[in-house]
């Protein structure tokens, strides 16, 4: 078949236009059955193919008609030897891989900066994470990826380990030297395992970093919806034959979706996946004018820092994506989410994410001259507002605490016995959940890990910055829910 054809989306619009009287779920019956405002916003089209796996339609589950054309194609679009669409988002994919090199008892090595979905998948699977320290960043206050360097120490020291877990590129757009990673890692008959969820571009462009396919990954979750055009919650997971099964990876995979797979988010996946084949290049062209046009005059803007390529240099930033915008805003004296409240409520812009020193702003073809002017004048305004101010800012310290020590396995935690105390007198103890900022999902605390009077306290800076520190079960992060203490009988 051509990268020119859509078989998922073609045979789903060739099945709506026959007008079958449907005796099937969902029971909106084509949007005849819900609510009017609703059925008039949403639109007759969408509703007419959001249908379920008859027949004509195929199954997600067990692929072999257009769905298996769709996925083929894809795989051929990507290097891939085989791809899966994924309608549980680029987490229940990168779940999936994980969960299909390890079992219990298993080791698998990852950065310590991983999304919150790896680490679920270690408490499902009940795998043991042997974590490599991310290179830190300490301008930005962000965390990089893994270096060469270390991958071997990791790899000499567990040769036993069933994985490599590696993010390329990283949430910020940065890439690790990951080539050499597999090639390294292939060595020890080690698979690698890469979250690309802010990847999906990537392999359409030779100015940005190597796709994992690219690379000799084995297996790699690929979010399509977020730099890729389909629809929120539709992803794919590609994977090269060799090191990790593909029988396996279908059978985790269908064990974790949904048996009600929606055909708007796999027909999304379709369409999405042909531009990127048959414009891909071109698509990535135009949003790298304008995301380095923009880049040059936010830095003329005085406060205002926009990283470029000095960032490369150091044995973690092998390459980066400059579509990724990564803004400075610590020397206005301002945190990143006081720019992005700023933005939101007096100039109707929505960034990607702030922390406490940046914001970060995304650029894909979906976006125009006219949208980067108004991120320009903006930030322009703000800047010159906090000029007028008569205050002066001293220079803003970069905190970044220590990555804390696990005591227990994270599987292991998750199921101990437990109970809630106050974090602010939990330093010292095992915890039991997860503690992170969303987005990016990367947790300060895992299960497992010992407490801190260091992470308390940065724990504690997010908030007070507005930041969204979640995870907990008390929401409010007055209590925190840790080990219990066996303690002497008296």
């Amino acid at each position: 078949m051509s990268q020119h054809e859509t078989p998922l989306y073609t045979g789903l619009k060739k099945h709506a236009s026959r007008q079958p009287v449907q005796f099937h779920i969902p029971g909106h019956k084509k949007g005849a059955g819900m609510d009017p405002e609703f059925r008039q916003f949403i639109g007759e089209n969408a509703l007419s193919i959001d249908l379920i796996n008859i027949e004509p339609l195929d199954d997600l589950h067990a692929p072999k008609g257009i769905i298996k054309q769709a996925q083929d194609l894809a795989a051929e679009a990507f290097g891939a030897d085989h791809t899966f669409f994924s309608v549980q988002g680029t987490s229940g994919a990168i779940m999936t891989m994980v969960m299909a090199v390890c079992g219990p008892g298993d080791k698998i090595i990852i950065p310590r900066n991983v999304h919150k979905s790896i680490m679920t998948a270690i408490v499902f699977s009940g795998a043991v994470p042997i974590f490599i320290h991310p290179e830190i960043d300490n301008e930005l206050g962000i965390s990089h990826g893994i270096t060469l360097e270390s991958a071997k120490r990791a790899l000499t020291e567990h040769p036993d380990a069933k994985g490599l877990l590696v993010i390329n590129p990283t949430y910020f757009g940065v890439a690790a030297d990951l080539k050499s990673i597999v090639e390294l890692a292939h060595s020890f008959d080690v698979p690698v395992l890469v979250d690309e969820a802010h990847g999906v571009h990537i392999h359409f462009h030779d100015e940005l970093p190597l796709s994992a396919m690219q690379a000799g990954a084995d297996i790699a979750a690929t979010s399509v919806h977020k730099l890729g055009g389909s629809l929120t919650q539709s992803s794919i997971l590609n994977m090269r034959e060799g090191l990790v099964s593909k029988d396996r990876v279908q059978s985790i995979l269908s064990m974790l979706t949904t048996t009600s797979t929606s055909y708007l988010l796999l027909a999304s996946l379709d369409v999405a996946r042909k531009r990127l084949a048959t414009e891909g290049r071109q698509l990535a062209e135009e949003t790298l004018k304008l995301a380095n046009q923009t880049r040059d005059r936010l830095n003329q803007i005085e406060g205002i820092y926009c990283v470029g390529s000095e960032i490369l240099g150091s044995k973690a930033a092998y390459s980066y994506d400059p579509t990724k915008l990564i803004i400075s805003v610590k020397s206005l004296g301002l945190t990143g989410h006081d720019v992005e409240k700023w933005l939101r409520e007096s100039f109707n812009i929505e960034v990607e994410l702030s922390d406490l020193y940046n914001i970060l702003c995304i650029f894909t073809p979906g976006d125009s001259q006219n949208d980067a002017d108004r991120l320009v004048e903006a930030l322009t305004e703000i800047a010159q507002q906090m000029s007028e101010q008569d205050v002066t800012h001293q220079q803003t310290e970069v905190l970044l605490p220590e990555i804390p020590l696990l005591a227990m396995t994270p599987r292991d935690a998750f199921y101990a016995n437990t109970e809630v105390i106050p974090l602010k007198e939990a330093s010292g103890r095992i915890i039991a959940e997860f503690v992170m900022v969303y987005p990016p999902g990367i947790p300060i605390f895992i299960p497992g890990e010992i407490i801190t009077e260091e992470n308390i306290s940065y724990i504690f800076k997010n908030l007070d910055a507005g930041l969204p520190v979640q995870g907990p079960e008390d929401s409010t992060l007055h209590m925190i829910r840790v080990i219990k203490e066996q303690k002497a009988i008296q």
